[in-house]
């Protein structure tokens, strides 16, 4: 488990430049002390978390936030790949989406997601769901080195 004082790599895979914006006012604005990497689609998603192409010296997050629609390709097929991975598969995945729609709950979770959470559309709420996620995976529970 992390000592409180280490910095986690997390591992933002998200599309919308305001949605990146508010996460990145939500580390900042809780102290968030993990360093927040953002990559826009599927495909830098995957590139990143096998060190490929401009990746190459990419750190192994801790903690993945992932969208599910994406361009290139869509966060279910990044999810699937990634658990599919011996070495990649043990990375928590936080779905992080504003879909509601219960099929994509049910695939999310089939696929071996490790939370599914939909986006607030409020500000202030969504700060406070990022706090809570980086409480619980990166405080709480116990990672994988």
């Amino acid at each position: 488990m992390p000592e409180p004082l280490d910095v986690v790599d997390v591992l933002l895979v998200e599309d919308d430049d305001g949605d990146v914006l508010m996460t990145q006012e939500a580390f900042e604005h809780h102290k968030i002390r993990n360093k927040l990497h953002v990559v826009k689609d599927g495909e830098q998603a995957l590139q990143f978390l096998r060190r490929e192409g401009e990746h190459a010296d990419a750190p192994r997050p801790g903690l993945i936030l992932l969208d599910l629609n994406l361009p290139r390709r869509d966060g279910r097929e990044v999810l699937a790949e990634l658990k599919d991975d011996p070495e990649l598969r043990v990375i928590p995945v936080v779905v992080l989406t504003t879909s509601e729609a219960e099929e994509d709950i049910v695939r999310s979770y089939s696929l071996h997601a490790n939370a599914y959470v939909s986006k607030p559309v409020d500000f202030e709420r969504f700060i406070e769901v990022i706090r809570q996620i980086d409480d619980f995976f990166v405080t709480v529970v116990k990672l994988p080195q």
